[in-house]
């Protein structure tokens, strides 16, 4: 049985993507390889026997790429990047999207030694119905989607999935409750909150608005208008 996080050297090196070298440098070039269907794109990292070789402009089959991104692992999955002959693990590191369009841009590819452990972003997934949702009326509140795990490439999880099942009215899931038993190593604060069951927030709406007396005030007395009378007497006719 495959321990979580576990997987086979066919699986991790499963996806394979064609590349070309491209010498050429400019947006008006990029848009060139992109109307003849092809994503420009970059890689860069540490190479085979240490240091770091400068970065290699290259182009890819776009749709090629968006299949892998699309996969289950998406963005985590080691890449078999296949250059001039040469094989070279890589990670999608970055990708540019045409904001209209969404149609994808650009992309920077990440060179993984195998041998040595990086630092990615998994999601979070959450099994089961929660006991304080079915049987309390709570909700289930989903505070962390994705967190930072230091790990080897072939240890990459597609995600990390929460059993929620026995969570009641109150109680939660941290990442220190699930480090137990993984190939990997949290990289986020251990006390982030992954998700909890909290109680429903009813807002009650408020009555209509009613004239609320002051205390210690005296209730307003009706103006009345009298006609025929002033305040003041009037003064005769014919008088100094």
């Amino acid at each position: 049985m495959r321990e979580p996080g576990e997987r086979g050297e066919k699986e991790v090196m499963a996806a394979t993507l064609q590349a070309e070298k491209r010498t050429d440098k400019g947006k008006n070039e990029a848009r060139r390889h992109r109307a003849a269907g092809r994503l420009p794109a970059v890689v860069y990292g540490p190479v085979t026997g240490g240091g770091s070789e400068a970065a290699v402009s290259v182009t890819v089959d776009p749709k090629s790429l968006s299949r892998i991104l699309h996969s289950e692992s998406g963005q985590n999955t080691i890449i078999s990047l296949e250059l001039e002959g040469k094989t070279t693990p890589v990670l999608v590191k970055d990708f540019l999207l045409d904001p209209v369009s969404h149609a994808m841009l650009h992309a920077d590819f990440y060179r993984v030694a195998m041998d040595r452990k990086i630092t990615v972003t998994v999601p979070v997934t959450v099994k089961g119905e929660a006991r304080g949702v079915k049987q309390q009326g709570g909700v289930l509140d989903f505070v962390t989607r994705e967190f930072e795990v230091e790990c080897f490439p072939a240890d990459i999880p597609e995600h990390v999935e929460v059993d929620v099942t026995e969570l009641m009215m109150g109680q939660g899931v941290r990442i220190r409750d699930i480090v137990q038993g993984v190939k990997w190593t949290p990289v986020s604060d251990t006390d982030t909150m992954l998700v909890h069951v909290v109680a429903i927030k009813v807002v009650e709406e408020a009555p209509a608005a009613e004239a609320v007396p002051v205390a210690g005030a005296t209730p307003a007395e009706p103006e009345v208008i009298k006609k025929g009378k002033t305040d003041k007497p009037e003064k005769e006719e014919g008088k100094a």
